[in-house]
């Protein structure tokens, strides 16, 4: 697709599986085959919050993902460090130049050993604009093996402009679109049960609403609870409505 086309599509779509797709196509053109995009809405000064409630959505292998997310690497990523302070777009070249300089510390060093046993070596890093301090979103491009981070530097300068562009707008949109961490969906009673204490209705109005008791209510809240791993309805009620799940329109 042209940028045109590419941001006309992105405007428009619905889902956060036909927004992945269409990016994921588009950025391999520019020789990006590997991207891990992450957000989260419960960053503090010291933690970025539980990785089960991240945004994630990738193409990389589950190997890597196991190795890379699930284990924890990720928070000691450099490129990660780096996104955290910084807004824009960093090339992986600062990774050799903290080499050369013997910069990396033993958790820093695990994880580059880690990324060149996986090929995950050359690539940029986006690190997108918070208007708020609990979230934090970035994206990780990595480039296609055979390509050098000289000839990606080649490439983004000539075309970097429009690569940042178009991942400033995905990044945009997700953060519109319903999201569901795995094991974490909501049913449509939990969810409009939710949607109605968001309105600020009682556990009785609820049941009067739905046509429901107020233990069948009071049964919905507490599997939504359980289902986003949250101890109070408030707190069921935030985190659904970070991640879209709260008066979203049925297809």
């Amino acid at each position: 697709m042209t940028l045109s086309e590419y941001l006309q599509f992105i405007s428009y779509t619905t889902t956060l599986e036909e927004l992945w797709a269409a990016h994921t196509e588009q950025m391999a053109e520019y020789g990006f085959d590997r991207l891990l995009y992450g957000c989260t809405q419960h960053r503090t000064e010291t933690s970025l919050g539980d990785p089960e409630d991240f945004v994630i959505l990738t193409n990389h292998s589950q190997d890597y993902i196991d190795g890379f997310l699930h284990s924890g690497l990720y928070f000691h990523a450099p490129m990660l460090r780096w996104a955290l302070d910084n807004d824009g777009a960093a090339s992986w070249a600062m990774i050799g130049r903290l080499m050369s300089q013997q910069a990396l510390g033993k958790k820093e060093q695990q994880v580059y050993d880690f990324n060149l046993s996986k090929g995950v070596t050359v690539g940029y890093t986006v690190s997108f604009n918070s208007v708020s301090q609990r979230s934090k979103g970035a994206i990780s491009l990595c480039a296609q093996v055979g390509i050098t981070q000289e000839e990606l530097d080649a490439i983004w300068a000539e075309r970097g402009q429009d690569i940042l562009l178009m991942n400033n707008v995905a990044h945009l949109k997700i953060l519109t679109l319903p999201y569901s961490a795995p094991n974490r969906a909501l049913t449509k009673r939990q969810r409009e049960a939710l949607e109605w204490v968001g309105d600020g209705k009682t556990t009785q109005d609820i049941a009067l609403l739905m046509g429901l008791t107020s233990a069948t209510v009071e049964k919905h809240l507490r599997l939504a609870r359980e289902s986003l791993s949250v101890e109070t309805t408030a707190q069921a009620v935030l985190k659904a409505a970070l991640h879209n799940q709260m008066f979203i329109m049925e297809a």
